[in-house]
């Protein structure tokens, strides 16, 4: 690789590297927070509700992954250590799982929200500022771009993914059972849809979408 391609990809890795860590990390933490107001208490106990990225770093999904796929140009993918949930002591489980399931997407979009506010102040800063500014308004930017494709990702309906948990939960008894018997070829699903080009292909107009009417909420269109 010529120095000028390791040139950008430190650029790129400095714009993305806080908006990635957060974003898998609050969808985590939200994971965890909404089971716990479920009844469950095995994500607090073991020190998982904290907002600290430590806690939740994924060697391979959140640090080689995101690095490898970044450095080749390709589609940006990544997970954290996923929180535990144990279905036992959720309150009513099947509704419980769906919450617990659809609040780590939520929380991706809500930070895609944020981030959105904070590009109104970077590009206000760029215009005192440029350098300092310019360099707020790639990461603010980078932040809503990856937080809406992480939260529609997740709501793939594919399991492990979190949209085939809220299917599972949503669908009648006949039907889970479908489901989990999709569940241990869901990965290999998402890998061969990834490598074919397909998932860009699904994804590509809903995030589009997803981050135009952000932009909108925020003001910026």
């Amino acid at each position: 690789m010529s120095g000028g391609d390791i040139v950008e990809f430190i650029r790129i890795f400095t714009v993305a590297v806080i908006p990635v860590l957060f974003g898998i990390t609050l969808h985590e933490v939200a994971h965890g927070r909404v089971a716990r107001r479920c009844g469950d208490h095995t994500a607090e106990r073991l020190g998982r509700l904290s907002v600290n990225p430590l806690r939740h770093i994924d060697p391979v999904g959140t640090v080689i992954v995101p690095l490898l796929m970044l450095w080749l140009g390709g589609f940006l993918f990544g997970w954290a250590r996923p929180v535990p949930v144990d279905m036992r002591a959720l309150r009513n489980a099947r509704g419980a799982m769906v919450a617990v399931a659809a609040a780590g997407p939520l929380a991706n979009l809500a930070m895609a929200l944020a981030w959105a506010f904070g590009l109104r102040a970077a590009q206000a800063l760029a215009a005192a500022a440029p350098g300092a500014g310019g360099f707020f308004v790639q990461m603010a930017g980078f932040g809503i771009y990856f937080n809406v494709l992480l939260g529609l990702f997740n709501l793939l309906p594919v399991p492990p993914l979190d949209g085939g948990r809220i299917l599972r939960g949503l669908l009648p008894e006949s039907l889970r059972r479908r489901v989990d018997v999709l569940e241990p070829w869901g990965l290999i699903i998402v890998v061969a849809l990834l490598a074919s080009g397909a998932l860009g292909g699904i994804l590509r107009p809903l995030v589009d979408g997803a981050e135009r009417l952000v932009l909108a909420v925020a003001g910026l269109q």
